[in-house]
């Protein structure tokens, strides 16, 4: 019988990628008002430049150990403890400032003074636009009633807590809370679904893991024997990895629930 169920963050509740989106749009829309490109032009080139710039830092190992991925690195401040951590914090101002203005350097614009005004007005802009997938807050809502619930996100816990803030319906719902840059570990790492099972004091027999990425939410719970849900909205290919049950919204998980119970 399944007691709780456990919940990805990002692109499972919250539709980050649409958020970072957003904050390219209006940041290079800008960009675009001063110098002749068109914004998608720059948006291309800038994520490529943050790709290649985060991948060179010493902290990209320790990044993709607790999830945290480049576009974050064009927002987050890192204030969090732990040495990783604070060498981030070092890092990121110089690393907006070149990706922006490397990303303009691509486009034949040499003009760092600028490339620095659009690497503060992107974190600005990420943070005006959150996004939840339409489901999020119903479904939550009625599983509430008959499930303890808990959200196990992988990231920078300063950065996920911004997040949680700017969507502050969400947080409400769970009896806990668990991100990977509290524990120097995340998904897939067994670790950090056995510590979810203890603070929920279940099984793993008990519990459904629900998130949209192959390689942390559905590999991660196959390994520790808890049940995986790959929430595929958007149709994305298969890997490796098999689910116990992929769906493509939110709502399916109660049919789910009705056979399992």
């Amino acid at each position: 019988m399944i007691k709780a169920i456990f919940f990805d963050l990002d692109d499972t509740l919250l539709w980050d990628e649409k958020s970072v989106k957003k904050a390219f749009e209006s940041t290079c829309s800008y960009a675009a008002s001063k110098y002749d490109f068109q914004p998608e032009q720059l948006e291309e080139a800038v994520r490529s430049e943050a790709r290649d710039l985060y991948a060179s830092y010493d902290t990209h190992e320790f990044t993709k150990v607790i999830g945290i991925n480049p576009f974050e690195g064009l927002w987050g401040d890192f204030g969090d403890k732990g040495e990783q951590f604070n060498k981030m914090k070092q890092i990121v101002p110089a690393y907006r400032k070149d990706a922006w203005t490397g990303g303009l350097k691509k486009l034949g614009i040499d003009d760092p003074k600028f490339g620095s005004e659009l690497a503060e007005r992107f974190p600005a802009e990420r943070k005006k636009a959150p996004f939840l997938f339409e489901d999020a807050l119903p479904v939550l809502e009625k599983l509430k009633q008959n499930y303890s619930l808990l959200m196990l996100t992988n990231g920078s816990p300063e950065l996920q807590n911004i997040k949680l803030t700017i969507t502050p319906e969400l947080s409400p719902f769970f009896d806990e809370i668990i991100i990977s840059g509290d524990h120097d570990r995340g998904k897939p790492d067994e670790a950090i679904f056995h510590y979810a099972l203890e603070k929920m004091s279940v099984k793993k027999e008990e519990v459904l893991m629900v998130g949209d990425n192959l390689m942390t939410d559905i590999l991660g719970a196959n390994r520790t024997g808890i049940k995986s849900i790959w929430l595929n909205r958007f149709g994305k290919s298969k890997n490796d990895v098999i689910p116990y049950k992929e769906i493509q919204n939110l709502h399916e998980l109660f049919d789910l629930l009705n056979e399992l119970d």
